[in-house]
C-alpha cells in the first residue's frame, strides 16, 4: 500500500495543480473584465495572490510579497466575491482544498485550517461528498480539457492498486 500511496500522492497533487490553474485563469478573466483600467501585470498577480492565499501558500519573494502587503483588502474583497460571482468554480474548488489538507496529512502535516478558512469565506461546500481519488482525477481530467489546460501524461494515469 505505501507504493501505491507513494505514486498517487503526487498524482493528486498535480490535479489541485490543474485546480488552481483554472481558478487562477477564471478569476483572471473575471478581473480584467471587472476592471478594464487595471494593469494586465497586477491583474496577475492578484489573481495569483488570491489563488495563493486561499490555498494558504505564500510567495515571499518580492515583488509578489510587496505586491500582497499593499494589496490585501482588494485581495481579500476579490476572494469574498468567488462564491457569488465565480461559483462553478466553487465545487472543484472545495475538492482541490480537501485533496491538499488530505495530501499534506499523508505527508505528516496538519493543514486543516486551510478548510476552516474556506469555510469561513464560503468557498468551502461541506455537503459536497469527499472525492475519492479516479472521481478527483475524473474531474481534474474532464475541467483541464474545457479549459484548454494540458495534463502531464501522469495524471491521465492512476496507478493501480496491485
Amino acid at each position: 500500500m505505501a507504493a501505491f500511496e507513494s505514486k498517487l500522492i503526487p498524482i493528486l497533487r498535480q490535479g489541485v495543480t490543474v485546480i488552481q490553474m483554472i481558478l487562477y485563469k477564471k478569476v483572471r478573466d473575471h478581473l480584467a473584465h471587472n476592471h478594464p483600467n487595471r494593469y494586465p501585470e497586477n491583474i496577475n498577480k492578484l489573481s495569483a495572490a488570491i489563488v495563493n492565499d486561499i490555498f494558504g501558500a505564500e510567495n515571499i519573494e518580492e515583488p509578489f510579497a510587496g505586491f500582497v502587503k499593499d494589496n490585501r483588502e482588494w485581495i481579500d474583497e476579490e476572494i469574498e466575491n468567488i462564491p457569488e460571482e465565480l461559483a462553478d468554480v466553487v465545487g472543484p474548488l472545495t475538492d482541490a482544498l480537501r485533496i491538499t489538507v488530505l495530501c499534506d496529512n499523508q505527508e505528516g502535516r496538519d493543514t486543516s485550517a486551510i478548510l476552516q478558512r474556506a469555510n469561513d469565506r464560503r468557498l468551502l461546500l461541506v455537503s459536497r461528498e469527499i472525492p475519492l481519488p479516479a472521481r478527483f482525477i475524473t474531474l481534474v481530467r474532464e475541467l483541464g480539457s474545457m479549459n484548454n489546460i494540458l495534463l502531464p501524461p501522469e495524471i491521465s494515469q492512476m496507478p493501480s492498486e496491485n
